[in-house]
């Protein structure tokens, strides 16, 4: 301290110095500091004002769309609808499709009358047909309003819908199968004919369904068909363009020995072609049947044969060597963990067999097999086949058997009619299914014989297995039933097409489209088993609130 007084005696102007240079720091550091905290200031209230901005824009986009911009309205389903025809016969069709794009399946189906519906007021003659003709008509799924009506045939011998790549690479159309012979490409969203070509498929011919869809073989970009067409004891192969309709090569025989139906597998990459009668099975491969239509060879990865399949074809008669069943009923692809199975159906009993080796993976003992099999979901995520099999005069047995064994896991027996429709399935979100089925129960021990057997629509769901919900019962005569969901994994509905067929006098048909769940909660509750476990009332109500599932 001491010596800092002396120094400041010495030196007073120094110190006074340093003090003014001191002085003159923490100025400018002040002033520094303050220019910073204007500058911090002012940016925290261009953020502010910028956040208070784009929130605002914010409440200004939310409410434009809230209240000021449409949003696109979702399809009101009516829970059933109706829509009549008079003086008409129908075709026993029907195919389920979004023909619209609303994401609401719509129904296509097939008519013969003079004049379509009073929506559209179209004429047989308006596409140069003798009246009556056949229409092909779409109706919405929503509210039974016709979408299109069209005059496409003087018969309708078969259709097929939802086909891809028909006349146009983003199409999808209808392939209507008429008589005089023609094929005509109806486009699905619109009604418009795409293309029509005429044929001669000769005389006294049946064609062959389902036509199939077939891999691009003429390279024109667009898939193609195939179709086979029996007449006696032969099969007639006619492959046509899917792009115009026009016959790629020529027409070629197959000889079988009697009246035949088909099935198309697919092994690994080969697409083969199941042909069975009465009495035998065949088997042609799809580059064996392109090969004998244009006498060409072709290199395409799907017209590889299988070789495990070609050692079990006899290639001079095309028959299946390894596999010998008498009086075939049906035949049927069933999923498998890797491929695709075959179900053989005859008079006596049901096989599964492995289509990779050929070889039998169960047996199950059945007799007259009444209509198409039938696949659902007995257990979660178990396959299970539907059969219904004539156990005696206008009764029938229907049994729900596991796909990976054979076991049967449900039966229950009926009264039917032989005109009857088939079963649906529905998928529900418990990963089983609910079965729709068509009959006439009666209480073991008191069938009643004397009348003839209504025709009664029942459903079944695995979480009751000892309930039935009698759903409506049709005296009309029913043409065609399906059983679909009109929106993805909702609004489960069926759909009944009915009144006179072709053969038969015109009068009124009927289509009508009904909600599952309006049927259920106005159903009648049919204990099979003496043990109610449940109230009737409790047992609609729970079935009413289930849940459906689109399967992919």
């Amino acid at each position: 301290m001491d010596n800092k007084d002396s120094e400041a005696e010495i030196h007073p102007l120094k110190t006074e110095d340093v003090k003014a240079q001191e002085n003159h720091e923490n100025s400018v550091e002040r002033r520094i500091v303050s220019k910073q905290s204007s500058r911090l200031s002012r940016l925290s209230r261009w953020r502010t004002a910028a956040f208070f901005i784009s929130l605002f824009l914010c409440l200004i986009i939310v409410f434009a769309f809230s209240f000021i911009i449409p949003c696109p309205e979702r399809p009101v389903s009516e829970r059933t609808w109706f829509r009549n025809y008079d003086n008409a016969v129908a075709y026993q069709f029907l195919a389920i499709e979004d023909a619209n794009e609303d994401k609401v399946q719509d129904v296509i189906f097939a008519f013969k009358a003079s004049n379509g519906s009073s929506s559209f007021n179209r004429t047989c003659s308006d596409e140069g047909l003798p009246s009556p003709c056949a229409f092909v008509a779409a109706v919405s799924g929503t509210n039974g309003r016709a979408l299109w009506e069209r005059p496409a045939a003087e018969e309708v011998e078969w259709m097929e819908c939802g086909i891809k790549q028909l006349g146009a690479a983003e199409a999808q159309g209808c392939l209507v199968v008429g008589k005089p012979v023609s094929l005509t490409a109806v486009d699905l969203r619109t009604g418009e004919v795409r293309w029509r070509q005429s044929s001669d498929f000769g005389a006294n011919y049946t064609v062959l369904t389902p036509v199939s869809v077939i891999p691009d073989v003429d390279s024109d970009g667009l898939q193609d068909l195939i179709i086979f067409i029996a007449t006696g004891d032969k099969i007639k192969t006619f492959i046509h363009s899917g792009k115009n309709g026009k016959q790629i090569g020529s027409t070629r025989s197959l000889n079988v020995d009697g009246k035949a139906r088909y099935i198309r597998l697919n092994v690994d990459s080969s697409y083969y072609f199941l042909f069975y009668t009465e009495n035998s099975l065949y088997a042609y491969s799809l580059k064996d049947l392109y090969s004998a239509a244009t006498g060409m060879e072709i290199k395409l990865p799907s017209l590889e044969q299988d070789p495990q399949w070609e050692k079990n074809i006899d290639h001079t008669t095309h028959r299946l060597s390894l596999l010998s069943f008498g009086d075939i009923r049906y035949l049927a692809k069933i999923p498998g963990r890797s491929r695709e199975n075959i179900l053989v159906v005859n008079s006596e009993m049901a096989t599964l067999i492995n289509a990779q080796n050929l070889q039998t993976l169960w047996t199950l003992n059945v007799s007259r097999v009444v209509s198409e099999p039938l696949l659902g979901y007995y257990k979660p995520d178990v396959l299970g086949i539907v059969l219904e099999s004539e156990i005696g005069p206008n009764r029938k047995k229907v049994m729900i058997v596991e796909s990976g064994s054979g076991a049967v896991q449900w039966d229950l027996k009926l009264n039917m009619r032989a005109e009857s429709p088939g079963p649906a399935t529905l998928s529900t979100a418990d990963h089983r299914s609910t079965f729709l089925i068509w009959g006439e129960y009666q209480v073991p021990g008191n069938e009643t014989r004397s009348r003839a057997p209504l025709q009664k629509l029942y459903l079944f769901h695995p979480s009751y297995t000892n309930v039935l919900l009698e759903l409506r019962n049709s005296t009309d005569q029913i043409i065609a039933f399906n059983a679909t969901l009109f929106e993805r994994s909702r609004h489960a509905c069926y759909v009944l097409l009915r009144g006179p067929q072709p053969s038969e006098e015109p009068g009124s048909v009927s289509l009508m489209k009904r909600k599952l769940k309006e049927d259920v909660s106005e159903s009648r509750v049919i204990w099979l088993s003496q043990v109610a476990v449940d109230s009737e009332q409790y047992v609609r109500d729970r079935l009413y609130r289930m849940r459906f599932h689109s399967r992919v």
